[in-house]
């Protein structure tokens, strides 16, 4: 879920694997930072158990068409403010539009924007060695992919790792009250679906069947697909740069996670605005951002070096230098 600025964004200097094909070796962890808050976690669980209302509802053009539209939407605020933004300060914006895009990420229900950033900076600084918060090999699949973020431990708030936005009032009661928006739009989805109800009966959309597609099924799926990031981008891939740590790079999940599945890219220089980093790289965020540009809501995208593009890849067991962000 996650994904991270200043000089944190860099990726210090990590044991490299022995091997770019060996996993990092496994290290001890502390039992205690493993214990899930089952009672914090209901929630979370009750949206996934909450699809299968699916079979009793069905479904209609219009709810399964809202649910497509928010799965986009909410993939990109995630994708683009909360990771590329927040996380790393790949581009400016207006304070104004810097909150549009964590009302937005907040509808993702994937927690606030300060909680979300200052926990995936930690992560790059600790990719996949012990202190890695989520990493596959220090925990396996369900770990790095779910299990880290439902932990007693990771619910809290480590702000002192974003003091740069935690400046912003209106950024600190949005991630303070991080169910307000989600809230807003179930109940406007519900609402949404009982009008088309009265004024398109034709269209067979009911108020549950809208939440049930739109807000339901929608956000489960937008969970899914940002959480292999996480996981399967550690896993399986093609690696272009020997990071200090196991990213790769994935097609399929750049395609799923509007380039999110170039991870590789990512880290070897996690500033740059763009992750896919050469033109046959398809990064749909990146090229949204570059059209809000146009208009002037977002401006000065870091790109990336030309040493980085130039440079050639590296032979098994080197690790690339990292650029600072």
């Amino acid at each position: 879920m996650t994904l991270p600025v200043s000089s944190s964004i860099a990726n210090p200097a990590q044991p490299s694997a022995p091997n770019a094909n060996d996993a990092p070796a496994q290290h001890p962890v502390d039992p205690s930072a493993r214990q899930i808050d089952w009672l914090r976690s209901l929630p979370f669980f009750a949206l996934h158990l909450g699809c299968l209302a699916v079979i009793w509802v069905g479904w209609s053009w219009p709810a399964v068409t809202v649910a497509v539209i928010l799965y986009a939407v909410r993939v990109f605020a995630l994708t683009a403010f909360y990771h590329r933004y927040f996380s790393h300060r790949a581009f400016k914006t207006s304070r104004w539009f810097q909150c549009v895009g964590a009302i937005l990420g907040l509808s993702a229900v994937q927690r606030g924007p300060l909680w979300w950033a200052a926990h995936h900076r930690k992560h790059h600084r600790h990719s996949d060695d012990p202190e890695d918060l989520h990493s596959p090999y220090h925990g396996g699949f369900w770990w790095s992919h779910i299990g880290w973020f439902l932990t007693k431990e990771h619910f809290k708030k480590n702000l002192h790792e974003i003091k740069d936005f935690t400046k912003y009032p209106e950024l600190r009661f949005l991630d303070h009250h991080e169910m307000l928006v989600p809230s807003v739009l179930a109940v406007g989805l519900y609402l949404q679906g009982e009008g088309l109800a009265i004024w398109k009966p034709e269209w067979g959309c009911t108020g549950l069947q809208m939440f049930v597609w739109g807000f339901l099924i929608s956000t489960v799926a937008v969970y899914h697909v940002t959480y292999t990031i996480n996981s399967l981008c550690h896993l399986l891939g093609r690696r272009r740069y020997q990071t200090r740590d196991q990213s790769r790079n994935n097609l399929i999940l750049a395609l799923l996670t509007f380039g999110e599945g170039w991870h590789n890219n990512h880290h070897r220089y996690p500033s740059s605005a763009r992750q896919g980093f050469f033109w046959w790289e398809i990064d749909i965020t990146y090229y949204t951002l570059v059209v809000l540009s146009w208009f002037g809501l977002v401006w000065d995208l870091r790109p990336v070096p030309h040493h980085v593009l130039t440079e050639p890849q590296q032979r098994e067991g080197q690790a690339s230098p990292q650029a600072n962000a």
